[in-house]
């Protein structure tokens, strides 16, 4: 799998944010960002693949 750059345009005090959460966990800006894209994304195809389970025995409703 190869890599692509993707370039984005942020405001001067949400880059900031984003250095410091990345500090605290010892990381670059880059690996920070791509780790929260990684598991913003895993969340999503989770959700996804319950409400599909659900769908297909029939439930309904809250869990």
């Amino acid at each position: 799998m190869g890599s692509t750059v993707l370039s984005l345009r942020i405001d001067g005090e949400l880059l900031e944010r984003i250095r410091e959460h990345a500090a605290k966990r010892r990381m670059s800006v880059q690996d920070y960002v791509i780790a929260t894209l990684k598991r913003n994304d895993f969340d999503e195809r989770f959700k996804t693949a319950v409400e599909e389970t659900d769908r297909f025995y029939g439930r309904t409703g809250p869990r």
